[in-house]
């Protein structure tokens, strides 16, 4: 991703690993402070993953693997890493398939294995991203919900790679950015990616998508954290509104996702474990309280969209309609 500092513009993954030691954009302070914090033990690679200083399905994915490399240098029982890291965040799929992956490659160089993880992410986002952007005309207006941007994704991103792309093509496109709240990934996270890297947009309250829908949004692109075997997939809390405010308007609704993201063993939203999250997400701004004591908050952190509001999944293997995955699933 192109970063803008002080002293020019530089590109930066999400996450990568160096001389031994994993670094990582600190997402929590972004876009006030730009840091790079190093990760040196499984331990404390499980803690950044549960603190969100790395989020993002395909991102996750990759810290998984870099925690698991890091326990496989220090000659820790990998089992016990495993169990430690998955225990972090229960939906992103992508974390149990990196995890798995490297217990079935413990015999190799596992700094290499989750390099290459790493790449092979990347690598699918591009061709999320080709093939995404066909479907982007010069001049469209694209929602998008929550951060699915190289931050999320270790480079490119999956909802925004098509956007990437699509200006490196030379369309124009101006993008809506739902603030997404709790934690406003959006008006934190992808609107600094949007302005890094030169695309027009704007930030608005969640609640004010329905009303650019009416009649100033082509289509609608956003990312996810698992995908079920029938379509059903979950994403950031506020996604599934967004998907019925889409199909109410007649607007197209996409979902930008890499094959690591699909959970061919869950066969519908029903069986997709949500996330919880911690109450002063949402009674507290900013480390101060807004709510009044005594009054408690629900905050899942994500919510689960049925096949039915997709129009189609924008895959490194193309792009496919709900139901048709049958190419897609591992032999």
């Amino acid at each position: 991703m192109l970063v803008r500092t002080s002293k020019g513009t530089k590109e930066f993954r999400a996450i990568w690993m160096e001389h031994g030691i994993a670094k990582m954009i600190d997402q929590r302070i972004l876009p006030n402070q730009f840091r790079v914090v190093s990760v040196r033990t499984y331990k404390e690679m499980a803690r950044a993953i549960r603190d969100m200083t790395v989020r993002g399905a395909p991102s996750i994915g990759a810290a998984a693997a870099y925690g698991m490399a890091l326990a496989w240098q220090k000659g820790v029982d990998l089992k016990k890493a495993a169990e430690t890291i998955r225990a972090t965040r229960p939906t992103a799929h992508d974390l149990f398939y990196a995890v798995n992956l490297m217990l079935t490659r413990c015999d190799e160089d596992l700094v290499k294995v989750a390099d290459d993880y790493a790449d092979g992410v990347v690598q699918m986002c591009r061709r999320i991203g080709e093939n995404g952007a066909k479907l982007i005309k010069d001049g469209d207006r694209i929602l998008t919900h929550c951060n699915a941007g190289a931050l999320a994704t270790v480079d490119l991103g999956t909802a925004l790679a098509p956007m990437r792309i699509a200006k490196r093509q030379g369309k124009k496109m101006f993008i809506y950015v739902d603030e997404t709240r709790p934690r406003l990934q959006g008006s934190k996270l992808t609107a600094w990616e949007l302005l890094n890297e030169g695309i027009e947009h704007a930030i608005i309250p969640d609640n004010a998508a329905g009303h650019f829908m009416k009649d100033s949004v082509d289509l609608v692109i956003v990312g996810a954290d698992r995908i079920a075997r029938n379509g059903d997939f979950a994403n950031k809390i506020g996604t599934y509104s967004k998907a019925v405010l889409a199909k109410e308007n007649g607007v197209p609704f996409y979902v930008a996702a890499p094959v690591s993201t699909f959970d061919f063993f869950t066969k519908s939203g029903k069986d997709i474990v949500i996330e919880e999250r911690s109450e002063d997400e949402v009674l507290c701004f900013d480390g101060c309280r807004v709510a009044p004591k005594g009054s408690r908050a629900l905050n899942p952190c994500f919510d689960v969209t049925p096949s039915k509001y997709v129009k189609g999944f924008i895959t490194d293997k193309g792009v496919f309609r709900p139901g048709k995955f049958e190419t897609l699933v591992p032999r």
